[in-house]
């Protein structure tokens, strides 16, 4: 039923889903007091409450996109995009390195993905979805030609592992919180956030060069841009200053386009079995 849907969905322009998602943004930001609340305290932290009506209304976009994104045939999702910078990704490959690309859930981070499995066989972790229902249509829409998913468990680690090795790349999204031993407190925007170690790790067992990558919507649904920028800083340090690090670098991403992050995540919740981070 709900693959019907989002295949009949697809069919409509993409300026119509945009504004049926504006529709259901403010809509879920009205009624949903808990949500409303988490996305502006959110905002808050990171400073740019500025964005806050804007941001109501691209979260709804991000929503109703998924059937185009999903389900629209690679050929249309193509028109819909721009890919700026990519010749960073293309000396790097030209030259047999691999890469760890990473992205924040920011603007339609689902595109990234595509985009660079247009050029080269990537690899993606991903969580598959609670609700069983969900599955068939996440993981069929995902696993487009040349782009292969690796589920958020050890195996799939290996398999991440595996693709460096082999000189390919793979791309994370690393603003996600982590299960219990996979993680580390480092601030995101001034406040301790239980973060990924996986994206250093894999760094340093493979020395694979980090780029970073976005897509951003554009407005009145004329499509995406998809960037490409390179991770200026390097890591090092501990686990902890490394998290901090990757967590900066996606804080710059994020402020450059603020309205399209997705601010309802629970980023600074403390998983199950996790102690709270010590008061500084």
């Amino acid at each position: 039923m709900l693959v019907s849907l989002f295949r009949l969905l697809a069919f409509l322009p993409l300026p119509v889903l945009h504004a049926l998602g504006w529709l259901l943004g403010w809509l879920v930001y009205l009624c949903a007091g808990g949500y409303r609340r988490r996305m502006r305290a959110n905002m808050a932290k990171a400073g740019v409450s500025h964005a806050l009506r804007q941001a109501v209304g691209e979260a709804g976009k991000g929503v109703f996109e998924l059937p185009f994104v999903w389900c629209a045939s690679p050929a249309r999702v193509r028109r819909a995009c721009r890919v700026e910078n990519w010749e960073l990704a293309q000396a790097h490959l030209d030259a047999g390195h691999g890469i760890l690309f990473l992205t924040p859930h920011l603007g339609c981070f689902e595109l990234t993905a595509q985009a660079i499995a247009e050029h080269v066989r990537l690899t993606v972790m991903y969580r598959p979805p609670r609700k069983a229902a969900l599955k068939p249509l996440v993981e069929g829409a995902r696993a487009r030609a040349n782009l292969e998913l690796a589920p958020a468990t050890m195996a799939g680690v290996r398999i991440l592992a595996k693709a460096l090795k082999n000189g390919q790349p793979i791309g994370l999204l690393p603003d996600q919180t982590p299960r219990l031993g996979e993680g580390v407190w480092a601030d995101f925007f001034g406040q301790p956030a239980y973060s990924m170690t996986l994206p250093a790790k894999l760094q340093k067992m493979s020395k694979a060069v980090i780029l970073l990558t976005w897509a951003e919507r554009l407005p009145y649904g004329r499509g995406f841009v998809i960037r490409f920028s390179p991770f200026e800083t390097g890591l090092t340090g501990d686990a902890k200053a490394q998290a901090r690090q990757i967590n900066a670098a996606m804080e710059e991403l994020i402020l450059r386009c603020p309205a399209q992050y997705v601010w309802s995540y629970n980023r600074y919740k403390i998983p199950p079995g996790v102690d709270a981070p010590e008061a500084s």
